[in-house]
């Protein structure tokens, strides 16, 4: 039995996406997003989604009804894992389809055993990373796998990609708050994910996290965009000069990663804010 012992969690779910800033332009369209944009995004989908993405040619951008797609996260349960001396293959199933997510090994980090190692056949996983194809076979490119442990989770996923997928195809539903100063039919012209920044400069979706978390989100957004993110070691000099040590700011930044508020880039050292 999966770790809820309850087979009706089968079929997908999610995990706080929605909340994010979008990649799309200020109308709401995608036609707005910058290759930038996209390759730094993070949307949340079912297995079936990414098995119908299509690219133009081998080393082109993938698309998924001709809208760009960057890091993609997905929840299902792990059917069965392949281990590698280079590489660990786990096959994930949410129901709508199966895909592989593969984790590449790296013997010189010491950490690697306890990132990686708790993940079991037959249990719920969320995987984040790229989506990628070798030998005419689509894969994810895993850059962080964790345990579902609300079951409620698996069902949210699969409504949130839903969502998401309506709000970028139709755009963001109207704000009350703007209808009774908006002529009938008139649009509001909100982002299909935008969210208005607080009294503190972050946007909404950050208020109620943690002290070293918000820092930690601010630090990143305050700095110039750049398309491989900002590597840790930057994050630690600018968060450990408040007095954090280094062990709090790595909590931080994995339950930031496990939350979906910032995830990993070119490397594991290097993080984005999922705006």
């Amino acid at each position: 039995m999966s770790q809820y012992d309850n087979n009706y969690y089968g079929s997908g779910g999610g995990g706080g996406y929605l909340q994010g800033g979008s990649p799309f332009s200020a109308s709401g369209s995608p036609g707005g997003m910058r290759r930038s944009e996209a390759s730094n995004s993070l949307r949340p989908f079912t297995i079936s989604q990414l098995n119908k993405a299509s690219q133009a040619h081998t080393d082109a951008e993938w698309r998924i009804e001709d809208v760009e797609i960057g890091q993609v996260t997905v929840v299902g349960q792990v059917v069965s894992i392949q281990k590698q001396a280079t590489n660990c293959v786990y096959l994930v199933d949410d129901g709508t389809g199966r895909i592989e997510a593969r984790h590449w090994v790296d013997s010189t980090n010491d950490d690697e055993g306890s990132k990686w190692g708790g993940i079991e056949e037959r249990r719920y996983v969320r995987v984040t990373g790229g989506l990628k194809n070798f030998g005419k076979k689509r894969y994810i490119n895993a850059t962080h796998i964790r345990d579902v442990k609300d079951p409620h989770e698996t069902y949210f996923h699969i409504l949130e990609a839903i969502a998401v997928t309506l709000m970028i195809d139709r755009g963001h539903p109207a704000n009350p708050s703007l209808a009774s100063q908006s002529k009938a039919g008139q649009n509001t012209n909100l982002s299909a994910y935008s969210a208005q920044s607080n009294s503190t400069g972050l946007p909404d979706q950050f208020g109620h996290l943690p002290p070293i978390q918000r820092a930690i989100i601010n630090f990143i957004i305050s700095q110039p965009p750049q398309e491989e993110g900002i590597h840790v070691s930057a994050i630690a000099k600018a968060i450990g000069a408040s007095g954090e040590g280094a062990h709090e700011i790595s909590d931080a930044l994995d339950k930031l990663m496990d939350d979906g508020h910032v995830f990993t880039t070119i490397d594991d050292s290097h993080f984005s804010v999922s705006l």
